[in-house]
């Protein structure tokens, strides 16, 4: 089943201060309705045209829900639970963090999609023109050039690598990017948020259309090394790896990182990730657990015979600091960056103890996003990278585009 749902204009536009056309809120209330009240106290002006959030899973859901259709009564609301979020300040947890989007700038349109299994490629196209013509209506800029998608799926759906790709085909050249949503790694529920429900095994697709510059992007900090295990053994379905190099796969996988079996955890895995080599790039496939009989579980799809790369971290600062530095020589000075950060870089920036460096960094940058179960870039799903985009300011220098070189 696909619910599309029009965000279109109907208010006409006043006047509204200038530094509204991308406004933050973030509240750490956990009453869900003395936080949804905080957000539209921050965020309201008379040309809101949409509000996207992100939100810790400890709140209690369906209130929070009625709480944020009620503060924004009229105004379209997407969002996602998470694994920690990102707020003006940089990192955070137990929050809810939002942006409002004006609409004198940005056209958008969104859907619901709850069959992911069944989300097929006539499926796609048809809600890819339904969004595509809802921001054509509202006439803002052209399409082309000008447009990005985002997706929010549930980030225990297991069906991420087939929705996407289906997706990315009906979208065709516009950019997107998106994270999968998260529980504050309990890895038990996840939700996407639409039309005043948190909902399960289910995707949101918000269509942007702007006048202003932008650049979707990905980077990692990972560095391939000379040690490879080939996938002898794996259940596709379920994402779970059995045998590597015809041994038990978390026997191997301990034996290359120089850890006891039992010793394997979260930390382990941010530290030693794996990756598959596609043409000239590195995609990382992360490892969710150690399993009693032996056996991986992933986050992304793996099956049999592929190879994996051991991969080892670069300065994670570094890498940040680098592909913020570049966008704006491109755009000039962002109005905002929207970032899905894997959880396992958190886990390692506060292995290293840099996380206070690392929040100062992304709130300097202007970064509002939150940390997620897997990232999503150009119809792929991949793990521990930093994913988004920047929107530059009306007087930025570029028009709007993807970008395929970061």
């Amino acid at each position: 089943m696909l619910d599309l749902s029009i965000a279109n204009a109907l208010v006409p536009v006043g006047d509204v201060a200038s530094d509204s056309v991308l406004r933050t809120a973030c509240s750490d209330r956990y009453d869900p309705c003395l936080a949804a009240s905080e957000l539209a106290a921050d965020l309201h002006h008379e040309t809101l045209g949409f509000v996207l959030f992100f939100c810790s899973a400890e709140y209690p859901l369906a209130a929070l829900g009625r709480s944020l259709e009620d503060a924004f009564e009229g105004i379209p609301v997407s969002g996602c639970t998470t694994a920690g979020e990102i707020t003006p300040q940089g990192y955070d947890r137990g929050c809810i963090v939002a942006i409002g989007f004006d609409r004198r700038h940005f056209a958008m349109s969104l859907a619901l999609v709850e069959d992911l299994e069944r989300f097929d490629l006539e499926r796609a196209q048809r809600l890819t023109d339904a969004l595509l013509g809802d921001c054509r209506r509202q006439a803002l800029a052209p399409i082309s050039g000008h447009s990005f998608a985002l997706t929010l799926l549930d980030g225990l759906s297991s069906c991420e690598e087939q929705v996407l790709a289906t997706l990315d085909a009906a979208l065709g050249s516009i950019p997107s990017f998106g994270g999968s949503a998260g529980d504050d790694n309990h890895l038990a529920h996840t939700h996407v948020y639409h039309h005043g429900r948190f909902h399960s095994q289910a995707a949101v697709v918000v269509m942007f259309n702007t006048n202003l510059p932008f650049d979707v992007f990905t980077t990692h900090h990972l560095r391939s090394r000379s040690e490879k295990l080939v996938v002898t053994a794996a259940d596709r379905g379920q994402r779970r790896v059995n045998e590597l190099n015809a041994a038990p796969a978390a026997a191997e996988y301990a034996r290359l990182v120089g850890c006891a079996v039992d010793d394997l955890d979260e930390s382990i895995f941010a530290r030693h990730p794996l990756a598959v080599k596609i043409g000239d790039e590195y995609y990382v496939r992360s490892i969710q657990r150690a399993n009693p009989d032996g056996s991986l579980s992933f986050y992304c799809a793996v099956e049999n015979g592929i190879v994996l790369t051991a991969m080892e971290p670069a300065p994670i600062l570094d890498d940040l600091q680098t592909i913020f530095s570049e966008l704006e020589s491109r755009l000039g000075p962002p109005e905002l960056v929207i970032g899905c950060d894997c959880f396992l870089r958190r886990l390692e920036l506060e292995s290293l103890g840099q996380v206070d460096a690392a929040s100062h960094l992304l709130a300097r940058h202007g970064v509002i996003g939150f940390n997620t179960y897997g990232e999503q870039h150009h119809g792929m799903h991949i793990n521990q990278t930093f994913t988004g985009v920047v929107v530059g300011r009306a007087d930025g220098r570029l028009g709007g585009r993807g970008n395929d070189d970061t």
